[in-house]
């Protein structure tokens, strides 16, 4: 059985952005997508990202920096589809932290301290900024028959609410576990800084 696996769900449709969100720049250049990716990289050893099978863009890119890319066929069925996609595509690991690919303003600090609260035995973990649970969330293997089990849009929420008392909130001074892209609105929020 290998380590641990940062699994990035980058399958999603875009329908509010208007376009392809996920390739859209950063103010820095940056696809949105491979920003995301870079921070799960930097505080991971592996990587593995849902993408839709369509979207051969994506696929070469995030390819390009390093990630193993899970083709998947079925993402109009929803998150919860994508997420199991990637947990039958990683079965031999000892868990997963599921990071979200609209999300480029985490900081990868806190992915690396979910990562530690896995390493060091905790079943499920996830980061809480003013009280607000945020991603990414780590998952034991003991979830695994649970996460194959995804289907639809929901995700791990109810998942996550059935356990909520074994759920290990990391306290973070780190707004963007909060802020996804849906919108190009979103994207005129200035990356936030902890605070002081």
């Amino acid at each position: 059985m290998s380590g641990y696996c940062g699994l990035l769900l980058a399958a999603g449709r875009s329908t509010r952005f208007g376009s392809d969100k996920l390739l859209h720049p950063l103010a820095d250049g940056t696809p949105i997508a491979l920003a995301s990716a870079r921070i799960m990289k930097a505080a991971m050893p592996r990587v593995v990202a849902v993408v839709d099978a369509r979207n051969s863009t994506l696929c070469e890119l995030l390819g390009l920096a390093g990630v193993e890319i899970v083709q998947a066929s079925t993402v109009d069925e929803g998150m919860g589809t994508s997420l199991s996609a990637g947990i039958a595509a990683t079965m031999n690991t000892r868990g997963w932290i599921v990071a979200l690919a609209d999300m480029p303003f985490v900081s990868p600090a806190t992915v690396a301290r979910v990562y530690a609260a896995l390493v060091a035995g905790l079943p499920l973990a996830a980061p809480v900024y003013r009280g607000r649970r945020g991603h990414p969330v780590g998952f034991d293997r003991r979830f695994r028959e649970d996460l194959l089990a995804l289907r639809g849009d929901e995700g791990a929420r109810h998942l996550l609410s059935q356990h909520r008392q074994r759920l290990e909130l990391i306290e973070c001074d780190d707004p963007g576990v909060l802020h996804d892209v849906d919108t190009p609105e979103d994207l005129a929020m200035v990356r936030p800084q902890p605070d002081s």
